[in-house]
């Protein structure tokens, strides 16, 4: 299993985990012990790259908060020295609406009260959550070199960027990695490519299996907890398992040949088309974080790659969650 780099350096594995869902977004969070745990045993299997945010905070069966920095940071306390961490500033929720803020004051109190959950002296790795339309992107990034100057950053990036966000601020301080959106349903932004290559930024694709759809291990029909976002997404709709009906039959026919799970396939198809992509599949379940890892053993050459996606260009498929809306402030 090769690790990956993320722009100029930053070394990570192949597949990092995505560690919101242990608090956020999927239903009650999972019990604190039980987070540390899977965590932990992710580094033991071999992950050395954990993504988590400030605003990923979820509610415990006692009605208590879960705060997803303070797991990931008590998980990785004692091999520190071992994984590359990844967390965000500029975003809060309001209910289910997204309110934005990367003012220079609000990115610096932000990164000091992240590390002191996580209980870290630094992060790998600090995204700009989201960008924010009241604040210019070169006034971010020169918020961004004074933190890696500070020693309290060693690399930044961008999630949900678009090109000209990406150039203006890479022009002050160099961004080591966008963070988009990014699965065989969801390509919008695969323009970006050739901009990630001119400048050598690294793609960190999250939601890659399409907020878990692409496991195809759910069927119409599906309930979900009110507290689970999936039971509001268009792919789990009942018409979306009849318009995807082609595309999991393509996942099952070469999870079959390749003796592989389709969430391997799609992760594996997503590797093979740039070296610079790192997915961050996300679970609560060791089985699936151990499956997902070993994706990265699945080989897929230049050709069935492309054959992949002449047969995903034709096939019919449902809308899919694209994001949450902005609160207008």
């Amino acid at each position: 299993m090769e690790n990956r780099i993320l722009g100029r350096d930053l070394e990570v594995s192949p597949v990092g985990l995505g560690c919101m869902g242990f608090s956020h977004a999927y239903g009650t969070a999972v019990d604190a012990s039980e987070a540390i745990r899977a965590i932990r045993e992710a580094v033991d299997m071999g992950y050395t790259f954990f993504d988590t945010a400030e605003c990923y905070l979820g509610t415990n069966a006692d009605g208590s908060t879960s705060y997803n920095e303070e797991l990931v940071g008590k998980a990785l306390a004692d091999c520190r020295s071992r994984v590359k961490v990844a967390t965000k500033c500029g975003v809060t929720h309001d209910g289910r609406m997204l309110v934005f803020d990367s003012r220079p004051e609000t990115i610096r109190k932000s990164i000091d009260s992240s590390l002191q959950s996580l209980g870290m002296d630094h992060v790998d790795l600090y995204y700009q959550h989201r960008i924010d339309p009241k604040v210019e992107p070169e006034t971010v990034a020169g918020v961004m070199a004074d933190l890696i100057r500070e020693g309290k950053i060693l690399h930044w990036g961008i999630s949900e960027t678009n090109e000209e966000y990406l150039r203006r601020a890479h022009a002050v301080c160099p961004v080591t990695c966008i963070q988009n959106r990014y699965s065989m349903m969801a390509r919008w932004h695969e323009a970006l490519f050739p901009v990630l290559e001119e400048l050598q930024i690294g793609y960190v694709a999250f939601s890659p299996l399409a907020n878990g759809i692409l496991t195809d291990v759910f069927s119409k029909g599906e309930k979900f907890d009110p507290e689970d976002y999936r039971g509001e997404m268009p792919q789990y709709s009942d018409e979306a398992f009849d318009q995807n009906r082609g595309l999991m039959q393509l996942l099952r026919d070469l999870a079959a040949e390749k003796q592989a799970t389709p969430a391997q396939i799609s992760l594996a198809w997503m590797m093979g088309r740039k070296p610079y992509i790192v997915p961050i599949p996300g679970s609560r379940k060791t089985e699936r974080i151990r499956e997902n890892l070993h994706a990265a053993d699945i080989r897929l050459t230049q050709e069935e790659v492309k054959a992949i996606d002449g047969k995903l260009a034709q096939i019919p498929m449902s809308a899919v969650f694209g994001g949450h809306g902005a609160r207008k402030g």
